[in-house]
């Protein structure tokens, strides 16, 4: 099982639309796939159900923050418990693969709160404790049963570097960065590569300490920066937005994929009204269809770094 976190400290660059694809495409090709929606926006949530579905049966109990409040209840559940598959994309694979969700809650910004309380301790070495087991606790719920025949996992991301996206930097062995070409969404992307080996260094330090329960170290990789809503003219990306994949190209040590995705803002709306993303559906029209093969180029490089 491969997991990785999809994320960029700057929202609208097309991050849960990747997720959304890309976890199709891999379902679609045959692979048994899990989102882990943890952006207390849901939109990946609501790409897959609608609002007042998820307000009926899902909202009380069946979320990821659910599964969050429950540790600090003292009443811990089983992750595995929350897996949901949205009917329509089974009906879609028709047996291919699968792709299974976990729900994110519009409350879940408010678990980070009940999460930084519990990282002081009475000593460094409890401090040290607290910050391993609030921090795995993502990594130790992938650990059941029933987890272990997923090929990957893909975790949508808040765009911030708060206590719950580090659960999800310590559970996953990839990260992937969508951005937008342009100065606002690839400013910030360096450092949060540098965060990401600050929290891999802080772990691995904490790690060590003898607590009687063995705790691996990680090592979290870059899949890749990856392109999106690019605007394309005469079978390549516009000049302006040129410019800056090449200087991203030139200033970062983080991978970027050569292959990108195109911009139809009407196709990547209307997908989640219903339920299919757009990789999923068959195109007559040409530009449609480019839109499709461009995910499906991306998908052959994310197989190609994350070993599927």
């Amino acid at each position: 099982m491969r997991v990785v976190s999809i994320i960029n400290y700057k929202g609208g660059v097309g991050k849960t639309s990747l997720t959304a694809n890309l976890g199709a495409e891999l379902a679609w090709r045959g692979k048994k796939v899990l989102l882990i929606d943890l952006d207390a926006q849901a939109s990946l949530t609501f790409s897959f159900i609608k609002p007042d579905d998820w307000i009926k049966n899902f909202a009380d109990h069946l979320t990821i923050k659910s599964w969050f409040d429950a540790f600090e209840k003292g009443k811990p559940i089983e992750l595995s418990s929350l897996v949901y598959t949205p009917k329509r994309i089974a009906e879609k694979l028709s047996g291919k693969g699968s792709m299974d969700i976990i729900c994110s809650h519009l409350g879940l910004i408010n678990v980070d709160l009940d999460l930084a309380v519990k990282l002081g301790g009475a000593s460094l070495a409890q401090a040290k404790l607290n910050f391993i087991n609030i921090h795995r606790r993502l990594s130790v719920g992938l650990q059941e049963n029933a987890f272990q025949d997923y090929d990957v996992v893909l975790i949508d991301c808040p765009p911030n570097f708060n206590i719950v996206t580090k659960t999800a930097i310590v559970a996953s062995d990839f990260i992937m960065v969508p951005t937008r070409p342009d100065q606002l969404s690839t400013l910030g992307i360096d450092y949060l590569m540098r965060n990401v080996e600050k929290l891999t260094k802080d772990y691995n330090d904490y790690a060590e300490i003898d607590t009687g329960d063995a705790v691996d170290k990680i090592d979290p990789k870059a899949v890749g920066i990856v392109f999106t809503m690019i605007q394309e003219y005469g079978n390549q990306p516009i000049a302006a937005q040129r410019a800056f994949m090449g200087q991203l190209k030139r200033n970062t040590t983080t991978p970027v994929f050569e292959n990108y995705i195109k911009r139809n803002d009407t196709l990547f709306a209307d997908a989640p009204v219903y339920g299919i993303p757009v990789v999923l559906h068959g195109y007559n029209n040409d530009s449609h269809q480019s839109v499709v093969d461009g995910l499906e180029e991306v998908t052959n490089d994310f197989v190609a770094v994350v070993g599927l």
